[in-house]
């Protein structure tokens, strides 16, 4: 009976997502979504964008599957997928998805957090209010994250931190920070670490924005100097932010695998090469543009298997690691040909010279760059795959 109703609740619940996207999404913001990733200058359209974050926000809509106790949706995965297609087919996009309130910090918080944590969080998070930046990579420890030097100490009613983090994404417009601290420098590398909430508004905070060639940049070099945080900061178990801090990253690959709800749809290649003489006539170029749509198609499909296996879960496990090179690899490709397509008029910075299409898919092929690195490399992620899902050891014989 249940399966033969599922069909009919679907079908509701779509219509009613429907219904809600036609009210509430501005029609300004159709197929716009750079303007929430920060992409693109809100402008006049600044006004709109905001209300469409109230909106989501309050309808819960933005972190659609998180409990309905903290100001989420409430959804099944089933439904969740529904309104995904829904605010696709009406050219919208989830605002919230582009901060890591709702990609890594709001997740790891309801994974590790104490009620009052949730409650206080989490609510503000689901509504779009703060905006939150992750404290992980120091000069000395990038890929070496255990490496860690930042200090926390224990200063009675509260704790002091004391450090610097660098490649802190949007730490200069950020409200709060999850950040891997040592709590016990004569612990072992992994064993010392702790997870700590911490406040940007405070003078011990300082923020310098580090520029990239693409011409903007989200990172940030951020400077700690005798910070403080509440006792009740602490997320997880004292000394043991090494499990929750790796929880969060499968969160944060989780949320890179191309699996964003809605959001406007990039131009096909195809229709791009058709703008350009002689583009569409080069049968070999256009064979790889086919071959990049193919593999997006292949990893779009794996992405609602991979959604559909995971059902009923605890959370992300180590799929995302896969999921995540397969989304480097099709963007990256993708960035590739669509220059190659442009000939020379791939090959603009500035000027009247080039249209503003051209010179955005110059610095999105330049920033793209990063997407083999940020959120643990490609390297890291194939040493994942390779231990944890295929079993090899982590050395041959003989050596």
């Amino acid at each position: 009976m249940a399966d033969s109703a599922e069909p009919r609740v679907t079908e509701t619940f779509q219509a009613e997502a429907a219904a809600w996207l036609e009210e509430n999404f501005p029609a300004s913001l159709r197929g716009k979504s750079a303007l929430a990733s920060g992409e693109a200058d809100e402008g006049e359209l600044e006004a709109d964008l905001k209300l469409w974050r109230q909106r989501i926000g309050a309808k819960g809509w933005g972190t659609p599957t998180w409990p309905k106790a903290y100001g989420g949706g409430g959804l099944s995965v089933q439904e969740a997928r529904v309104l995904a297609r829904e605010m696709a087919r009406a050219g919208a996009f989830n605002p919230l998805l582009f901060g890591m309130g709702v990609t890594m910090i709001g997740p790891t918080i309801l994974d590790y957090g104490t009620e009052e944590q949730k409650q206080t969080h989490i609510p503000r998070i689901v509504r779009g209010e703060v905006r939150w930046c992750v404290g992980y990579s120091e000069p000395n420890a990038g890929s070496d994250l255990a490496s860690l030097q930042m200090r926390c100490e224990d200063a009675g009613d509260h704790w002091r931190i004391n450090g610097q983090k660098i490649w802190t994404s949007g730490a200069d417009k950020s409200d709060w920070c999850g950040a891997l601290v040592r709590t016990d420098p004569s612990a072992k590398k992994h064993e010392g670490i702790s997870f700590m909430l911490v406040d940007m508004h405070q003078p011990g905070v300082e923020t310098r924005p580090i520029k990239l060639i693409s011409g903007a940049s989200p990172f940030c070099e951020t400077f700690f100097t005798d910070a403080t945080a509440p006792k009740e900061s602490l997320l997880g178990p004292l000394n043991g932010g090494w499990t929750v801090g790796k929880r969060l990253l499968q969160h944060e690959r989780a949320s890179q695998t191309g699996a964003a709800m809605g959001g406007g749809r990039a131009r096909p290649l195809a229709e791009v090469a058709g703008a350009y003489d002689g583009a569409s006539d080069d049968v070999e170029l256009m064979g790889r543009i086919n071959r990049n749509a193919m593999d997006a198609k292949a990893h779009g499909l794996t992405l609602e298997r991979a959604a559909a296996e995971a059902k009923g879960n605890s959370g992300p496990g180590f799929t995302p690691s896969i999921l995540k090179n397969s989304m480097t690899g099709v963007a990256q490709t993708r960035a590739e040909l669509t220059l190659e397509t442009m000939g020379a008029q791939g090959l603009g910075w500035d000027g009247d010279a080039f249209s503003h299409d051209e010179l955005e898919a110059v610095k999105a092929w330049l920033f793209g760059k990063a997407m083999s690195i940020y959120g643990g490399s490609f390297e890291i992620q194939n040493n994942i795959i390779s231990k944890r899902i295929l079993g090899l050891p982590e050395k041959t014989q003989g050596e």
